[in-house]
């Protein structure tokens, strides 16, 4: 494989230094699902942990850095995981967090940074107006600003989570990662294709947000704009070129999928595994609901990402979402 920007080691090193609360989250078989989906599928449950999601993993590195450097304030954007997250991971090292939001983002989350202690900016735009508000209060004030997949940080935070798929799991041949920014992506996918290259690597994106996917299939950025889609965690409008080059050497493909596909996905992980999902953590099995015929007969995991959502919302979504195929 050609070198992304990740480093193996530096992988393997950073799980010392993020806290083990955040390692070694639930993967497990779920046959319950298996009928509706025409696959042996497997759950990387990276729910169970304080902040409900993945993005700990890279923001413990982040923050483990910056404290060892001296470094007291820290800025994000953030549509709520990932400032959530930073959150948490500066409160335990006496960082000042600040985190720059949409005031459209959901309200869960927003009050869950309050109540770890972010600082929290609310802009009259999407996320990537957040994007622009964080990098002038970095540039103002002096302070380090966590661009969430450009940092290295957070992409080698939630690679962990591929050596934690390739050390544990029963043999697999697919992986289904939701892609938004790409940290996820190029960090799972890059330790899936440096220690079992003959896994294949897909990622899952809202056709209502479609950026990453189109600049994917394009080898070059494409950006939209606007995006629309319930899937907020991965609805940015204007990727990365450097996250870009990476995920192009360890993607085999990128998709997008329906709104009704989400739904329906959060409704049988509900309904079969007894998961509360956020839209975006849904995206795997709507990747399976929408093409059985790719994955029948595979083992497939896929990693369900987050759990953060708006409580009023989830059940105006699941309940009356058709289960596709049913």
């Amino acid at each position: 494989m050609q070198e992304t920007r990740l480093d193996t080691a530096r992988i393997r090193a950073a799980r010392r230094v993020i806290d083990p609360v955040f390692l070694d989250t639930p993967l497990y078989r779920c046959e319950a699902l298996e009928p509706g989906l025409g696959c042996t599928v497997s759950i990387k449950l990276e729910t169970a942990n304080p902040v409900r999601s993945f993005k700990a993993r890279g923001t413990e590195v982040v923050a483990s850095l910056l404290a060892d450097k001296g470094s007291r304030a820290v800025v994000c954007a953030s549509a709520g995981n990932l400032g959530q997250a930073l959150a948490w991971s500066g409160r335990g090292r006496g960082l000042d967090v600040t985190v720059v939001a949409s005031r459209f983002a959901t309200r869960a989350k927003l009050d869950r940074i309050r109540a770890l202690g972010g600082g929290l900016e609310l802009v009259d735009g999407d996320h990537e107006m957040a994007r622009e508000r964080a990098a002038a209060i970095a540039r103002y004030d002096g302070i380090r600003l966590v661009e969430d997949s450009l940092d290295i940080e957070t992409c080698e935070g939630a690679a962990t989570i591929g050596l934690e798929l390739v050390d544990t799991a029963p043999s697999f041949d697919t992986v289904l990662i939701a892609l938004g920014g790409g940290a996820l992506a190029t960090g799972v996918g890059h330790v899936v294709k440096a220690l079992t290259p003959g896994v294949e690597v897909i990622c899952v994106q809202p056709l209502g947000a479609p950026a990453m996917t189109y600049s994917w299939r394009g080898r070059r950025v494409v950006t939209t704009d606007s995006t629309n889609t319930i899937a907020d965690g991965v609805a940015g409008r204007h990727p990365i070129p450097a996250v870009l080059d990476d995920l192009l050497l360890v993607a085999d493909d990128a998709v997008l999928v329906q709104e009704a596909s989400i739904i329906a996905g959060m409704r049988m992980l509900l309904d079969h595994a007894g998961l509360v999902v956020e839209p975006s953590a849904a995206l795997g099995i709507a990747a399976i609901l929408e093409d059985r015929d790719r994955f029948a007969d595979r083992h497939v995991v896929t990693i369900v990402c987050g759990s953060n959502v708006d409580v009023d919302a989830y059940h105006g979504w699941v309940g009356a979402a058709p289960v596709l195929g049913s």
